[in-house]
């Protein structure tokens, strides 16, 4: 397959990977932890753990700033939150991962919403690798992604279970150049770290190359990133491999874009609203199959 010849993620495509059976109980379905949110920025972990739900994930704890815990227990009653040591400037401390060692052996970690410091976020990977589990899928985003080349010891060891979820602008950081090729920014990542890469609706884990059908500018909201990175974690945890859960997570958060455009308009969609759509369109796009794979 050539660099400029992805395959499009139609329902054919996609039905290569079947949806994980649904199973009797929440625990039959995974679980996540999401860790960030700032003091000023804790809805991003929000924003991810209602698509981590929305794809049907069984159990869901957030960890977020000390001073925004409470507050976020109280509107997210379905997860679990932990608070984490601040900065006096409202930053999650990167020397503050020890609450997080009893609930780090989790079916899929995501690292990044809402972080606001960048040398904390350097210091919370350091802190966060060694307490991982075995098997965890990792999903990196935002902040956690710009952090990643400070810490270049993060992926050792992650190979086949680490997903990276940039904008272009968080790609080019990543890359080293002023700006990143939306084409092939999500290949070149992905061989670069050996991870499996989505970044504006192209997904490649190094060897294959995906594009999502459509995509509105609906999707260009705040927000917006939390809600993908969210979806692919949740089915991750569900049990599909990092491509595919890469895969089914950018084609839902796409597809939502366009219903969300036909019915409301191109802009003014806010980006809960994406997650809303998820389960009919899991509905419609997948079948499900007995066991998980």
């Amino acid at each position: 397959m050539s660099e400029a010849d992805p395959t499009t993620l139609t329902p054919e495509v996609l039905a290569d990977w079947p949806l994980p059976d649904p199973g009797s109980s929440k625990d039959d379905r995974g679980s996540v932890l999401v860790v960030g949110g700032a003091r000023m920025t804790p809805g991003a972990v929000a924003l991810a753990g209602l698509a981590v739900l929305r794809v049907g994930a069984g159990r869901i704890t957030l960890a977020v700033g000390a001073s925004a815990a409470s507050p976020l227990a109280i509107a997210f009653p379905e997860a679990g939150v932990i608070g984490l040591a601040e900065t006096s400037g409202g930053a999650v401390r990167g020397d503050g991962a020890g609450p997080l060692e009893d609930v780090l052996d989790v079916d899929c970690l995501l690292l990044g919403p809402g972080l606001d410091d960048a040398d904390e976020a350097v210091a919370l990977l350091d802190g966060v690798r060694p307490l991982l589990g075995a098997d965890t899928v990792v999903v990196l985003d935002a902040f956690a992604l710009g952090a990643l080349s400070h810490a270049p010891d993060f992926s050792k060891g992650l190979e086949g279970r680490l997903v990276f979820t940039p904008n272009v602008a968080e790609a080019a950081i990543l890359l080293d150049v002023d700006e990143a090729d939306p084409d092939t920014a999500a290949l070149e990542l992905a061989r670069r770290f050996g991870a499996v890469v989505t970044c504006q609706g192209r997904v490649s884990d190094g060897e294959r190359d995906f594009i999502a059908p459509g995509g509105s500018p609906a999707l260009g909201t705040a927000g917006s990133g939390d809600v993908l990175a969210g979806a692919i974690a949740g089915l991750a945890a569900r049990g599909l491999s990092a491509l595919a859960a890469s895969c089914w997570g950018t084609v839902l958060h796409a597809a939502s874009g366009d219903r969300l455009a036909d019915r409301i308009g191109p802009l003014g969609a806010l980006a809960r609203e994406f997650a809303d759509e998820f389960p009919t369109l899991l509905r419609e796009l997948g079948r499900p199959v007995t066991g998980r794979s």
